[in-house]
């Protein structure tokens, strides 16, 4: 009896997941279903490559010997599409995440020029902030994560997305002075938007503001998109991405404030597990890479 990609694909996820229901969800499948492939692999190589007991799944000795020859050849399989140049082939999906400010800027050149390469593979999209795609990419509940450092752990796989500054902004209702540098006082009058408790771009203007010892008062938001309306509403002033900003900016919906200090720019990175991803992973990364820089080099400055 022979065996078939998918049931090596099933072992693979079952091991890297460890779960018959995760396994089942990553390959768009049912539970019942990747227990069959794995009961017909056994079968085929005549050995047992795993046990379950308590909703917990161990390999064997047989099926640690056995993993890394699937792998292998999971990736011969994709070596040999990519030397066809029939991107086309590949089906399945890939599970994406990303954080706001990415949606809100070059994702959908992301995605079309994805979607040109690989048409038979859908994306599933996260939007989440950065701390909580990280825990998600090591728990394999997604394969790839465009995000913003610092980070608490270290990916096998990487591609530059590169660096985008924050700025003040404000709407031009606030009675901000625009003749002159403005002074943390002159910040202070108004309510400080900044991003979600826990960022590093919430500690640092909250250092900044107790370092000036300022009476400031922050009001932190998950959401940047709600910040940015908030701060259009001329409900206080912000520090966000400017490539966030850049349309508000053109239409004086918001103004850049001429204050001496923003928080550091975000540092922003593709990450993915290289021991793991497919070849479409790891060519959506780059290609996230390529995109992100040519919207970088096309966006206006401030």
């Amino acid at each position: 009896m022979s065996f078939t990609i998918k049931q090596l694909e099933a072992f693979v996820w079952i091991a890297d997941i460890g779960s018959f229901r995760g396994a089942a969800e990553r390959l768009n499948t049912t539970q019942p279903n990747i227990s069959a492939r794995i009961a017909a692999l056994e079968s085929a190589l005549n050995v047992s490559l795993m046990t379950r007991d308590a909703g917990s799944v161990r390999l064997t000795a047989k099926g640690r010997d056995l993993l890394e020859h699937a792998r292998a050849i999971l990736r011969q399989t994709d070596a040999l599409i990519a030397a066809s140049g029939e991107l086309g082939l590949y089906d399945g999906a890939l599970r994406l995440g990303v954080t706001e400010m990415i949606m809100h800027t070059w994702l959908r050149d992301f995605m079309r020029a994805f979607r040109e390469e690989f048409p038979k593979i859908s994306v599933e999209l996260t939007v989440d902030m950065s701390a909580r795609l990280e825990e998600d990419l090591f728990s394999h509940r997604i394969d790839l994560a465009l995000q913003n450092g610092p980070f608490s752990r270290s990916a096998t796989g990487t591609a530059a997305l590169g660096r985008y500054p924050l700025i003040w902004v404000a709407s031009p209702n606030l009675d901000l002075a625009t003749d002159r540098p403005l002074t943390v006082d002159d910040m202070a009058r108004h309510p400080i938007l900044t991003h979600a408790r826990g960022t590093r771009q919430h500690e640092e203007v909250l250092a900044h503001f107790r370092a000036e010892r300022s009476n400031a008062h922050l009001v932190p938001s998950s959401n940047l998109a709600a910040g940015k309306q908030m701060a259009i509403d001329s409900m206080g002033v912000a520090a966000l991405p400017a490539a966030m900003v850049s349309e508000e900016l053109a239409s004086n919906a918001l103004r850049q404030l001429n204050y001496s200090w923003q928080p550091d720019d975000l540092d922003f990175v593709a990450r993915y597990d290289a021991h793991t991803a497919g070849l479409y992973v790891q060519r959506a990364a780059n290609l996230a890479s390529q995109v992100a820089l040519t919207y970088q080099r096309n966006a206006p400055l401030y």
